[in-house]
């Protein structure tokens, strides 16, 4: 049997849409991902501001304690070694030094800016006691001995230097206890407490501090320093308060900080909680005046800096050329890395120590600068070398 045939507009029809295709707009190319600024660039010492008008002479005996950390690294012997001949205050003789063994490479941004953001940090001294009272009731902690730190190396090579923290909850590791479950009711580490203090706001900022002194009611005065962290992130609870309106940047500073939560309790204990992140402690020996910082060194006042070691080598000459707190007068000065910090990532990042004591204290609660940066390495250094950099990332 035959089919009936198709009218002849039905076969056109079907004809067409089979040779014609819906237009369908191209798809634009995906922009390739701008290539990262390479971290150094290099430099020449008449590139360094007011390079000539500076004292290196304290900033090389910053280094020479530095080189008893880093002088058995090949890299760094031979500096060492020759800077033990320079006589200790000869300003030209330790401004040759530098320039005939060092040369300066810049840090650059990854977006190729050459400008940070520059704090300050100190040493603060709480009055404390050794065991709590109605005034005296905020404890301050030592390492549990149920923080687990765990080293991937083993297991995952490219994550070299990166550990986790966290505590064992039946047989699964979890994170470990952040601040609003530790200062809580619940008080999960009672049997931890080295001292208690009286005021949690200042508690809270020598945590950022990551270093103090404890003045005791019979004149003994204990160091205290950084044992271990948490685990969690660093939070700013200055960003906190800009980003909410309570607070303006040009008004931004730690005393402003302290004000606004003592003014404000409740709310103050509340944005306290929302920086997970806790430091544990240790007490220092007597006769320790100045605490060690991350290279194991102890800080100089105005001439250690705390740098992001990823990239800026812990022992390194640095200079930086800033600004002094609220002034436009020039801070351009050699320093030392001697430090880390949580909050200090990035490359063109630093945080400036200004020493110990409320009237230090008042001084880096205010800086928040922007300012260059200037890494001196050997000038046996090549950029391809790694053996220069002691990388350690928290």
């Amino acid at each position: 049997m035959k089919l009936p045939l198709l009218p002849l507009f039905l076969l056109f029809f079907l004809l067409l849409g089979g040779c014609i295709q819906p237009s369908v707009p191209p798809v634009p190319p995906v922009p390739p991902a701008p290539t990262p600024a390479e971290p150094l660039r290099s430099a020449e010492f008449t590139d360094l501001p007011l390079w000539h008008e500076t004292t290196p002479a304290a900033a090389l005996e910053t280094f020479l304690n530095s080189c008893r950390a880093i002088a058995k690294q090949e890299a760094w012997a031979q500096v060492c070694d020759q800077a033990l001949l320079i006589s200790a205050g000869d300003e030209q003789a330790a401004r040759h030094f530098f320039e005939d063994y060092f040369k300066p490479w810049q840090l650059i941004n990854e977006d190729g800016s050459e400008t940070g953001t520059i704090t300050g940090y100190y040493v603060p001294e709480l009055a404390g006691r050794r065991r709590p009272d109605t005034v005296y009731k905020y404890p301050l902690y030592k390492q549990p001995i149920d923080l687990l730190t765990i080293d991937l190396t083993a297991v995952y090579p490219e994550l070299k230097g990166f550990r986790l923290r966290g505590r064992l909850k039946g047989n699964r590791v979890v994170p470990y206890f952040d601040r609003e479950e530790i200062d809580g009711g619940d008080n999960p580490l009672v049997g931890n407490e080295l001292f208690w203090v009286a005021d949690p706001v200042e508690l809270f900022f020598l945590h950022i501090q990551g270093s103090g002194r404890i003045l005791l009611p019979d004149g003994e005065k204990v160091m205290i320093n950084y044992a271990n962290q948490n685990g969690h992130p660093y939070r700013s609870i200055g960003r906190l308060l800009l980003e909410r309106g309570a607070m303006t940047r040009d008004q931004m500073s730690m005393q402003n900080i302290r004000r606004w939560v003592a003014e404000n309790p409740e709310a103050g204990r509340k944005l306290l909680d929302e920086n997970p992140s806790y430091v544990f402690f240790r007490t220092l020996a007597k006769g320790i005046e100045s605490p060690p910082g991350a290279l194991g060194i102890p800080l100089s006042a105005e001439r250690s800096l705390a740098v992001d070691r990823r990239n800026i080598p812990l022992g390194a000459p640095v200079f930086l050329a800033g600004s002094r707190p609220d002034s436009s007068a020039p801070l351009n000065r050699l320093m030392v890395a001697q430090d880390t910090g949580g909050a200090i990532k990035g490359r063109v990042r630093a945080d400036f120590f200004w020493g110990m004591g409320a009237e230090a204290g008042a001084i880096a609660g205010r800086m928040k600068q922007q300012g260059r940066l200037w890494v001196l390495l050997p000038k046996t250094f090549k950029q391809t070398d790694s053996k220069y950099l002691n990388v350690e990332a928290e």
